[in-house]
């Protein structure tokens, strides 16, 4: 059943990298946002006046935690109306039309085999949401590891908070690439993320479940890569950002 639009207030907003802020949002007229991890909600910004051309969808970049209150990461796109206005105009007190959770980006129920989330940019998102639901409930998933590309260290998106919960949980790894650094230190990845999940499968030798979230080019070619080295179509999930 498709979530009823409800009036959310911006509660804290912060800048993570030069072109990406967090943003804080409070339902107040329900006492718990209730969502599973990877799931989105979508925006009714007033940029237009037909409602489909104002919706704006994001993924929650928070886990549930009982409360009304949910966070989103939004990098800024150039000449994009929605993003434009959520930099420009909304500030802490502003009020927002939202509807959600929405989507079906969830977790996987079986947790027998390799949890493998791969995401460029703000695809980070919904996997965010994951790592810290399945630490913080102790979810029985075997390795799980996080491949979150970027060009360079400036837009990196939760590095150090990613880096503490691999250091706190070694079943959770961590796998920043930077594709356009020309050195990168110990522990970070030089180029693009395909490599690197590749190696982490023993190029399709283990069992796995694959989460793509990001832009289509990386979505598409991870894709490929996947059933070339022999995993089902079944295990490939997939949400594209742009």
């Amino acid at each position: 059943m498709l979530e009823p639009w409800r009036t959310g207030t911006v509660i804290k907003i912060e800048n993570e990298t030069s072109s990406t802020r967090r943003f804080w949002i409070q339902v107040p007229e329900i006492a718990e946002f209730s969502f599973e991890p990877g799931q989105f909600v979508t925006l009714d910004l007033p940029i237009h006046e037909q409602k489909n051309k104002r919706w704006r969808s994001y993924s929650i970049a928070s886990a549930p935690d009982g409360t009304n209150v949910f966070e989103l990461v939004i990098v800024l796109l150039e000449g994009g109306l929605g993003t434009t206005y959520l930099f420009n105009e909304v500030s802490v007190g502003t009020e927002i039309l939202l509807r959600g959770p929405q989507g079906k980006f969830t977790l996987p129920e079986d947790t027998d085999k390799d949890l493998i989330l791969i995401c460029t940019g703000t695809g980070i998102a919904p996997f965010r949401s994951m790592v810290h639901h399945i630490t913080k409930h102790h979810l029985a998933y075997q390795n799980v590891h996080l491949v979150f590309g970027c060009r360079h260290f400036a837009d990196g998106l939760y590095i150090n908070e990613l880096k503490a919960l691999q250091a706190a949980h070694p079943h959770i790894q961590f796998h920043p690439c930077y594709s356009r650094e020309a050195e990168v230190p110990a522990g970070t990845h030089k180029g693009y993320v395909h490599p690197v999940y590749e190696a982490l499968t023993e190029n399709g030798n283990r069992p796995a479940n694959f989460y793509l979230c990001g832009w289509k080019n990386m979505v598409d070619e991870a894709k490929q890569r996947i059933l070339a080295m022999g995993y089902d179509k079944k295990a490939i999930h997939l949400e594209l950002y742009g």
